[in-house]
Formats: C-alpha cells, sequence, structure tokens
C-alpha cells in the first residue's frame, strides 16, 4: 500500500500542468506528435493508398452521402484531436495563444493532410465538406476558448450496434471495433452544453449538461439512388436527440489521475434517458441511450 501511494502520488506530480515553460516537456510533446503523425501518414499512404489506382490532384462532392454523418464525424474528430493537441500543451507550461495556434489545429492539419492523400487517389478525391467540417470542428474548440476562456459547450458521440452492417460489413463494418467507425447507422454526435457555464449564478451541479443530438439509420450506401440501384429500396431517416449528459471534466477532485481519466472518456455522451424527435412518428422515449 505504501508502494502504491508512493508512484500515485509520483503519476499525479508528473500529470500535473506545469506552471510555466517546461521545454523537456514541450519538446517531446512536439517530437512525439510530429513522429507519429509523419509515421501515420507515411503508412496511410504505403499501406492503404497503394492498394488504389492513383491519380492527378482532383475534388469530389460528396456532401450528399450518409445522410452527412461523414461530415460530423469530420467535425468531431478535429474538435477532440485539437482539443488533446492543447492539453497536451497546457500540460507543458505553453502559452495560451500558442495552445490554440499549434495545439488546437492539430486535428485541422492532420485531416487536410489525409485528404490531399484523397486527392491523388482515383477512388476518392479532395472533398472540400470534408474541409469545411475539419474547420469547423477546430472552430468550435478555438471560438470558445477565445470568447470564454472554456469550453462550454463539447462535440460528443455515442454508438450502439444495428442490423445494418450484418448486411454490408464491406463498408459498414465486419465486428464492433470496426462498425463503431464505418455503421453511420448506430452513431450518433451530440453537442452537449454544460448548465452551469451559462447560468454561474444558478444552483445547478458544475457537471450537468443538456445534450442535442443527431444520427440517421437506414443506410446500406453513400447516397439514396446507390442504395436504390443496389438493393431496390431505400428507407433512410434523420434522427434527432434530446438527452441530459455529464461533463466528466468539471467533477471536482484532487486527483490528477482521475482528471485525466475524465477529460479522457469526455469524448462519449454518457447513456441517459433521451427523447427522440421524429418527423412522422412523433416523439420516441429511451430509457437509455446510446
Amino acid at each position: 500500500m505504501s508502494f502504491t501511494g508512493v508512484s500515485q502520488s509520483k503519476l499525479n506530480l508528473f500529470l500535473k500542468p506545469s506552471d510555466t515553460l517546461n521545454k523537456t516537456r514541450r519538446n517531446t510533446v512536439v517530437i512525439t506528435e510530429a513522429t507519429v503523425g509523419g509515421l501515420t501518414l507515411l503508412g496511410l499512404n504505403q499501406l492503404w493508398y497503394s492498394d488504389f489506382q492513383r491519380s492527378k490532384f482532383h475534388t469530389i462532392n460528396d456532401n450528399n452521402e450518409w445522410l452527412q454523418m461523414d461530415k460530423l464525424g469530420h467535425s468531431f474528430t478535429a474538435y477532440q484531436v485539437g482539443r488533446f493537441g492543447a492539453d497536451v500543451l497546457n500540460w507543458s507550461g505553453v502559452s495560451e495563444k500558442d495552445q490554440l495556434i499549434y495545439g488546437a489545429t492539430l486535428g485541422f492539419s492532420f485531416l487536410t493532410a489525409v485528404e490531399v492523400l484523397d486527392g491523388f487517389s482515383k477512388e476518392w478525391g479532395f472533398s472540400w465538406g470534408d474541409f469545411v467540417a475539419n474547420a469547423t470542428g477546430t472552430g468550435l474548440y478555438v471560438g470558445q476558448e477565445l470568447l470564454w476562456k472554456e469550453q462550454r459547450i463539447t462535440l460528443k458521440y455515442s454508438f450502439h450496434r444495428t442490423s445494418y452492417a450484418g448486411q454490408r460489413p464491406d463498408k459498414l463494418g465486419a465486428g464492433f471495433l470496426e462498425e463503431t467507425l464505418k455503421d453511420y447507422n448506430g452513431q450518433t454526435y451530440w453537442l452537449s452544453a454544460n448548465l452551469h457555464s451559462f447560468f454561474k449564478q444558478s444552483r445547478l451541479p458544475k457537471w450537468l449538461n443538456v445534450a442535442f443530438g443527431y444520427g440517421g439509420e437506414g443506410m446500406l450506401a453513400g447516397t439514396k439512388t446507390t442504395q436504390v440501384e443496389l438493393f431496390g429500396q431505400s428507407k433512410r431517416r434523420r434522427q434527432y436527440y434530446l438527452s441530459l449528459d455529464i461533463d466528466l471534466t468539471k467533477i471536482n477532485t484532487n486527483s490528477q489521475i482521475l482528471r485525466t481519466l475524465f477529460s479522457i472518456f469526455n469524448v462519449v455522451k454518457v447513456p441517459l434517458p433521451t427523447v427522440e424527435l421524429t418527423g412522422k412518428n412523433g416523439i420516441k422515449f429511451h430509457a437509455i441511450y446510446f
């Protein structure tokens, strides 16, 4: 028990953000991010894109595909990777200005590089819709830091398995892990707003959020036209949700270990009772929604 206590104290000290610039931490962060990012792009180029025919750089318009769920995925990724980039620079004691310039733009920079690789692949193409979605996710983070010095509205994600992946595993994923990335039918993206941040004089718990979600189902192909051609039917529909949520980063604790864990898991919408709003069927209640 004594050894565990000492280890936890050292880990707490290590995870605590530096009050001043810690060059060792900063250099470690920069070198690690550059190495991981570079190797990832190199791996994608050699192991993924090499399996498809190359072409001259070109663009595509895929804004009408997947009920725009893929665009929300881009915004979510850019926001969360940017949040991580800013957090690790904050841990290094870097100034708030540099956190926004070099950290919060990490997701946008990486995803834009992937878009460029898409642009040289005949199978895909550079998508301006994806580019705008990436910028939107980054802008949501940077804008709030400039306006409020805090993240009052967070982009979150939730997932539940559906029957659609089994009908087309090559496109929607084979197995749980692939489905969490590919099956848009089971994904929901949320704007989770912290109530106490907007009503600071209230007695509301600091961790209580209200969340507005968007999803879609019935998608076996990118567009309705393609789906009808391949499967003879298309029963696609949009889904809108209203729910409560918990901002894990607002839970009061002196443990830096818990703060770090809360920050990591705060990307996921906490499963809670949810109201689904549909155009034709009115209102549907979910006791617990993932």
